[in-house]
């Protein structure tokens, strides 16, 4: 067998919106995701595992380019990817890899904004649809019948299927679902139906230690409306119930959603099994970021709380990865596009700001691995979920948040400024960041120390504070 053949195949599959604490491998208490888990149990879980933005278009554009924001010019939902610069696809392109790209792109179409660095390309236009959805296939558009989450599974096993058995292949399968507005397939349509999903403990969070940012957010269960919950309340209700009523018309819907990409994760990870695939090929499941589930009384994503910053990253490669392993090292997704590239041969392109993680895969924590991560959410006020900007800093304990709360010229964001504020939390004493400690003074010297790192982190990633 040749060197080249003996290259690992990538099968990278990534959701939208998935929180971790949705799978049952991450301790879920409102679902089971029995494939997921199996991918936890024959691979490596990573516990700490953070985006750099909480954004769809933004993540993506950091994972393709291992790049942060400011770098790869996509701060916003309403910033394209220019495709002339490097990504991690275009690499292993260049290097012999077969690649393709299929489902949810959302950086953009036509002109420098199509997926580049790839042999075949469908992806959905823009968000895309639940139902009969219409793709963008190497630039031109198809419907499909039937329901998405399948539709990108056919898609890519076809692919699989057709590639050439000679040459490894990157294959990045990308699902719309969970996102919003939560449309779930037949089959799952009455699951949960007859239970109550558990609220969060911080279901009821009145935010009163925090910033106005968290105050002023437009993400509260309160504020889904119709569409969301697939029709009004039913009359008579007091806030609380509706609220409540809101809370479980939500989830179910969300988890209905999960409940098929683990349905086609199994697809996927049989055909691998039954075509011989499995030990020649990574397999990673991930979500372009965390999302709330109720958690501090929101949905959606966006602040630097644990449960929107915080993605699921699972990862099987049979020849390295020890079975049912657990990392607790810190990892980016500025991390993967670096890891990819050392796992096909290849250097680091030195435009990219990530590490390999591949260490950690084989159960060694370099000496000098990173203990603390930077954070920046640029789109101040978007009109519809309305978090201010902020940027920060997270270690294994702690968590500084500077709410700059300015637009700075950012695509989509609204030029109204308001006043800046700080937030701190002692993540080992207070886990779900309820209390603010930033003006506590038996944390000020912590603080002194976390602003001086926070400040160090950005200028190591070439951005500006400017608090």
């Amino acid at each position: 067998m040749s060197s080249t053949s003996r290259r690992p195949n990538i099968l990278f599959i990534m959701s939208d919106d998935h929180a971790s604490h949705a799978i049952g491998a991450y301790g879920s208490r409102i679902n089971e995701t029995p494939n997921l888990d199996r991918l936890a149990r024959e691979g490596m879980r990573f516990d700490n595992c953070f985006c750099t933005n909480s954004i769809c278009a933004p993540s993506r554009a950091t994972i393709l380019t291992g790049t942060y924001n400011h770098i790869n010019g996509v701060k916003t939902l309403g910033d394209d990817l220019d495709g002339r610069q490097v990504t991690f696809p275009k690499l292993l392109q260049a290097a012999g890899y077969q690649t393709a790209m299929i489902g949810k792109w959302h950086l953009g179409h036509g002109g420098n904004y199509d997926p580049t660095g790839f042999d075949y390309w469908s992806v959905l236009p823009d968000q895309g649809d639940y139902h009969d959805p219409d793709f963008i296939e190497m630039g031109t558009k198809k419907k499909y019948n039937g329901y998405v989450t399948d539709i990108i599974t056919d898609r890519s096993l076809d692919w699989i299927a057709r590639r050439d058995a000679e040459r490894p292949f990157l294959l990045m399968c990308h699902h719309k679902a969970p996102h919003r507005h939560w449309e779930p397939d037949e089959k799952h349509k009455h699951l949960y139906e007859d239970i109550d999903i558990p609220e969060p403990e911080t279901f009821n969070d009145d935010y009163a230690t925090r910033s106005q940012a968290a105050v002023q957010a437009k993400m509260r269960i309160d504020d889904l409306h119709d569409l969301d919950t697939k029709g009004p309340p039913p009359e008579g209700l007091s806030p609380e119930e509706v609220r409540k009523w809101k809370y479980q018309r939500y989830i179910k819907d969300y988890l209905r959603c999960i409940a098929s990409i683990d349905d086609n994760v199994g697809r996927m990870l049989d055909y691998l099994d039954e075509s011989g695939l499995a030990e020649d090929t990574i397999v990673i499941y991930t979500s372009d970021q965390g999302f709330f589930l109720g958690d501090h009384g929101w949905f959606d994503k966006r602040f630097m709380y644990e449960e929107s910053l915080r993605m699921p990253f699972l990862i099987r490669y049979p020849r390295e990865i020890t079975p049912g392993s657990v990392s607790e090292a810190m990892i980016l997704n500025v991390d993967f596009a670096p890891t990819f590239l050392e796992y096909a041969g290849l250097p680091m392109h030195v435009r990219m700001q990530g590490v390999s993680v591949r260490p950690l895969l084989n159960g060694v924590t370099p000496v000098g691995w990173r203990t603390s991560m930077y954070y920046r959410y640029w789109m101040h006020l978007d009109g519809i979920h309305e978090v201010y900007a902020h940027y920060g800093i997270r270690t294994h304990r702690y968590k500084l948040i500077y709410y700059y709360a300015q637009a700075l010229g950012t695509t989509d964001s609204r030029d109204e400024d308001r006043p800046p504020e700080w937030e701190c939390f002692d993540l080992e004493r207070d886990p779900y960041e309820l209390n603010n400690v930033y003006g506590d003074p038996d944390y000020s010297d912590t603080i002194v120390n976390l602003k001086k790192q926070l400040e160090g982190l950005m200028k190591d990633v070439q951005d500006e504070y400017i608090h």
